[in-house]
C-alpha cells in the first residue's frame, strides 16, 4: 500500500493506520475510530434521526469497514470510502425500517447464562415456510452458543443490548457502569464476536 506524494497529511496518517491495523496492531483501529466515530454519528443522526439507532449504526459501519480493510484501495481517502460504507448502512436500514411489520418476541431463558437475564429474541412477523424457520432458529441457536462461549462481561452486554433490547441508559444503570463505558464495552464485545465467527468461517451477513 503506497503512499501518494499529492495526499493530504491526513490520508497519509490514515494509510499509516491501516497498514498497522493489518499488521494485527488493534490499536491502530482505536486510533481509526476515534478519529471518524463523531463524524460518522453525527452524520447517521441526520439520516435515522434517532440517537440509539445512529449509535448502532455508527459501531456497525465501522466493524463492516475494518472486516473489509483489504478492499480499500488508495485511490481515494479512507474517510471517503469509510462514509460511503456508513451512509449505505444508513440507507439500508431506513430501507428494512419501511418494511419492516410489527414483532412477537419469544422469551427463553438459556442455561449457563446469567440467571437473571433470558433472551427476547425479536422474531418478524411473516409468513415463513418450514425450510425458513428451520433456517431461522438453526441461526438463533448459533448466534446464542458464540455468546454463551465469551465472557461473562461482554456476554452480558450483548444480551442486555440485543436480546433484551435495554437502552444504553438502562445498561448504564443496570451495570452501575457510565454510558461511555457501555459503548466502549458493547464496540469491543461486537468486534470479539465478529472475530470468533470469522474464525469459524460463519457468514456474518446471515445474522
Amino acid at each position: 500500500m503506497e503512499i501518494g506524494s499529492n495526499f493530504s497529511d491526513k490520508a497519509r496518517r490514515d494509510i499509516l493506520l491501516i497498514r498497522r491495523a493489518k499488521e494485527g496492531q488493534q490499536g491502530a483501529y482505536a486510533e481509526l475510530l476515534g478519529y471518524y466515530r463523531d463524524s460518522l454519528y453525527f452524520m447517521l443522526i441526520k439520516m435515522v434521526r434517532n440517537k440509539e439507532d445512529a449509535e448502532d449504526l455508527t459501531i456497525e459501519a465501522f466493524e463492516k469497514a475494518f472486516r473489509n480493510l483489504s478492499a480499500y484501495k488508495t485511490d481515494f481517502a479512507f474517510s471517503t470510502w469509510l462514509f460511503k460504507i456508513a451512509t449505505n448502512h444508513g440507507i439500508d436500514f431506513l430501507r428494512s425500517q419501511k418494511s419492516k411489520k410489527a414483532k412477537i418476541y419469544i422469551d427463553t431463558t438459556e442455561e449457563g447464562l446469567d440467571s437473571d437475564i433470558g433472551y427476547r429474541i425479536p422474531i418478524i412477523e411473516k409468513s415463513l415456510n418450514p425450510e425458513e424457520r428451520m433456517e431461522r432458529k438453526q441461526k438463533e441457536e448459533l448466534l446464542k452458543s458464540i455468546i454463551k462461549k465469551m465472557s461473562p462481561d461482554y456476554r452480558r452486554i450483548l444480551i442486555l443490548r440485543y436480546f433484551e433490547e435495554y437502552s444504553y441508559a438502562e445498561i448504564s444503570e443496570k451495570l452501575e457502569i457510565p454510558i461511555g463505558t457501555v459503548k466502549a464495552r458493547l464496540f469491543r464485545s461486537r468486534e470479539l464476536l465478529a472475530s470468533i465467527m470469522r474464525k469459524h468461517n460463519i457468514n456474518q451477513d446471515k445474522f
